[in-house]
């Protein structure tokens, strides 16, 4: 192995901003005292500071899931975290998440509320909200994600970032929730986002490259109404302000733009299926627990509901994403793209769910009330990226683009077509 070279200053810097932000935003379980020095080569991301989101597992360190019921260290570094440091990236520390990842806003009986950088009170969302927190603070330039049900969507929403979730399959590790999961990244940039992804990933084309190329003209359905696994927040105005004013671009770019609608049936089976897996991929991360004992009150409530579930059901619901994903587009109306809110508002106030104590099953269905447009491209494994928009609302709204299973590159495109006409 290469002699390692000395620690770049970025990687100090980084870790000293870390700790100049912990008091203020909470986004961090664990910052690097001893800045680890980067290995010598040309890696495509050598020495670029990364924070992992408490949900990597890395060799000798105990992967937390946001609580304290995990204490066994890991023997060795997970796929992706083995991805990252081929790819070059130096690990500065481990950010916040609800436990086990299972939630929409970012606190923990563990380690309390993280704050959004953007406005305090407010949530940087979840799962990946202490990540989101550290990129939109200008503590790193990339953190880890993972999004089980928007857990990369939903954080940079609510903290005005890009947020891309690639095909899953397409990044090592994919596949939790009973394959809802997949790993990814939050950045200011989304170049950035792509650069790493190519890093790490698998796509057949190189979605940095496909960010600057024209799409060529598509037909973009629009959909406002989430998938119902709750009645829906009303749709804050600003948002779909946002989803208009996405729409007006893409057709002036000279997309064919049409409104679409997800039959209610169809609608209903994929939200059942949803939280079918959800809930028993709970139950699944539950059980490598070292002490259950020592999960949460509204995790536990999860944990019981999902340990009830058959595994004929499970598989069925799983069958069910991978059908829906190769049919999805054709049914409605043959789009090559759909646009749809992020979420039903802007950054919701950090207690506006109550605490670690309420109950676990109403817990999770107020947020599906607004958090209901995001599940849906975990079920069926479709790319999706959301892009925030200035509304001239306090903080940014935010909308949502999904392609095709293994259409990244074609999203990618539009997101950068998107970003470009959002800017002039």
């Amino acid at each position: 192995m290469p002699a390692p070279d000395v620690v770049p200053d970025a990687v100090r810097s980084a870790i000293r901003r870390a700790h100049e932000t912990q008091p203020t935003l909470n986004a961090f379980v664990s910052i690097v005292e001893d800045a680890p020095a980067t290995v010598s080569g040309e890696p495509p991301l050598r020495g670029l500071p990364i924070a992992l989101k408490d949900d990597v597992g890395g060799a000798g360190e105990v992967t937390g899931w946001g609580g304290r019921a995990f204490t066994t260290a890991e023997a060795a570094d997970d796929p992706f975290l083995a991805a990252t440091r081929r790819a070059g990236m130096v690990p500065i520390g481990r950010t916040t998440l609800p436990e086990l990842a299972a939630f929409g806003v970012t606190d923990s009986a563990a380690h309390g509320v993280t704050r959004n950088p953007l406005a305090l009170g407010h949530t940087p969302g979840g799962s990946s909200g202490g990540s989101a927190a550290a990129v939109a603070a200008g503590v790193v330039e990339l953190a880890t994600a993972s999004d089980g049900a928007g857990s990369i969507r939903i954080p940079a929403a609510c903290c005005g970032l890009p947020g891309f979730k690639p095909t899953t399959g397409t990044v090592p590790g994919s596949g939790g929730w009973r394959g809802l999961a997949t790993p990814g990244c939050l950045t200011r940039d989304l170049a950035l986002a792509a650069s790493f992804y190519d890093a790490v990933g698998s796509f057949g084309t190189s979605l940095r490259a496909a960010l600057d190329v024209e799409p060529g003209r598509l037909r973009v359905g629009v959909a406002v109404d989430p998938l119902p696994v709750a009645p829906p927040q009303r749709l804050d105005p600003y948002v779909a302000g946002a989803v208009r004013v996405v729409a007006d671009r893409l057709a002036a770019a000279g997309h064919r733009v049409v409104p679409v609608r997800m039959r209610p049936d169809r609608a209903q089976a994929a939200a059942l299926a949803v939280v079918t897996r959800m809930l028993r991929g709970l139950a699944d991360a539950a059980a490598g627990a070292d002490h259950p004992e020592r999960l949460e009150p509204r995790i536990r409530d999860l944990v019981r509901a999902g340990s009830l579930i058959p595994e004929s059901v499970v598989a069925a619901a799983q069958a069910h994403g991978r059908r829906l994903g190769d049919r999805l587009l054709d049914q409605l109306d043959d789009v090559d793209v759909l646009l749809t809110p992020t979420m039903r508002g802007t950054a919701p106030l950090v207690d506006r769910w109550g605490s670690p104590e309420r109950n676990g099953l109403l817990t999770l269905t107020a947020m599906g009330r607004f958090y209901g447009h995001t599940p849906l491209y975990n079920h069926t494994g479709q790319p999706a990226v959301t892009l925030p928009v200035d509304t001239g609302a306090a903080l940014p709204a935010a909308v949502q683009l999904a392609a095709a299973p293994g259409r990244d590159a074609l999203l990618m495109s539009v997101a950068g077509q998107v970003q470009a006409a959002l800017t002039v």
